[in-house]
């Protein structure tokens, strides 16, 4: 389709897609991921999405872009950077502080992504009318595969997308429009023979390269799962408490990536960065928000962050953190006090002991301290 002046509308698009805030953008038809159903069928079938029943229930929408809008007939694929300025790793030794993953450590990018995305639909219905739809993250849409066949990158051995300019760092959106557009030419795999991903993580979430196991994932484990996390992990996850950026954090095309290139609605906040688990252990539920406000890890809520930083505290050896964790034994959430009774019995054997004994007797939820300490 053209425009005034014979100017490609294609070109127009991602020329305001940048001035927007857009690090990258391409174009594919919407059936230019055949493969992705059959892909998430196998997923789903094996159990590997853990309790993520959305993934299940909305499965015929996410299998392509038709399946959620008949009409659709090109997608426009688009990324925003939040590259770090600083080394995602390096709180790895820091026990007594947290590890919260890249992205959640500024502003919530569900709401700078859809903002963009929003106006940047705005302006393309203006310039060409025609039916769209945006979306980012929280609709049925597999935006990786969309991505990759856009020529934004490609799914990494890690299953993440990975750009030749931005490495692993791209939020990513989508919009759906009734336009005819020219598309671009798909991504290419270069992974190569490159394991790092593969080697890098704590938890062995890689049954194999480009598949991902959810239920052995770090950021499953502290964000989606609710309840005690399973033992085999639970020193694996380390200090983490949000997330993880291990598999990203070391793929060679990172070396591409520049902070320089990143939406500065993403820069980490101070007290994100590498907060205390002395401080975090501390929050009540409006503390909790407040700390939070404006951030993903919101959605979480204080009783799972709680119960995240105390499996960081059993991991941390620091005998500093021993009062504040006993202190949480009477905690009202059932998931806290069953993580301070686990992160408690390593951090002082004898103590714990003790305290278990005399609070055993009136534990409403018995099962709550079996749990955590199977």
């Amino acid at each position: 389709m053209r425009v005034a002046q014979d100017k490609p509308l294609e070109g127009l698009i991602r020329a305001k897609a940048a001035e927007l805030g857009f690090a990258a953008c391409g174009i594919a038809r919407a059936d230019a991921a055949p493969a992705t159903g059959a892909r998430l069928r196998q997923w789903l079938e094996e159990g590997r999405h853990g309790s993520m029943i959305w993934m299940e229930e909305r499965a015929d929408h996410r299998a392509s872009p038709a399946g959620l809008w008949p009409e659709v007939r090109s997608v426009i694929a688009l990324g925003m950077s939040y590259a770090p300025a600083h080394d995602p790793l390096a709180l790895a030794e820091v026990g007594e502080r947290g590890r919260i993953s890249v992205y959640a450590q500024g502003q919530d990018y569900h709401d700078v992504v859809k903002k963009a995305l929003k106006a940047l639909g705005r302006w393309l219905a203006e310039t060409a009318p025609a039916p769209l739809k945006v979306f980012v993250d929280t609709a049925p849409v597999m935006e990786k595969p969309l991505a990759e066949a856009a020529g934004l990158g490609w799914q990494g051995k890690h299953t993440n997308l990975v750009s030749r300019s931005h490495g692993s760092w791209l939020f990513l959106g989508a919009i759906y429009t009734t336009l005819d557009l020219a598309p671009d030419a798909p991504g290419r795999d270069r992974c190569g023979n490159c394991t790092a991903c593969q080697g890098a993580c704590p938890t062995d979430a890689f049954p194999a390269p480009y598949r991902l196991d959810a239920r052995r994932c770090i950021s499953y484990l502290t964000i989606e799962h609710r309840g005690a996390i399973p033992r085999e992990f639970r020193e694996g996850i380390g200090n983490r408490i949000y997330g993880c950026d291990d598999c990203l954090a070391v793929c060679p095309w990172n070396k591409f990536a520049s902070a320089a290139q990143a939406n500065l609605a993403f820069a980490a906040r101070a007290e994100l960065a590498a907060p205390e688990l002395r401080d975090l252990l501390a929050l009540d539920e409006a503390a909790f928000r407040q700390v939070f406000s404006g951030s993903p890890i919101k959605r979480i809520g204080r009783d799972r962050m709680v119960r995240n930083c105390l499996v960081a505290a059993g991991n941390s050896g620091s005998a500093a953190l021993v009062p504040v964790v006993a202190g949480l034994l009477d905690d009202p959430a059932p998931e806290v006090r069953g993580a301070a009774v686990w992160a408690l019995k390593r951090l002082d054997p004898a103590r714990s002991e003790a305290e278990r004994a005399t609070r055993a007797a009136g534990e409403t939820d018995p099962a709550v301290l079996d749990e955590w300490l199977i």
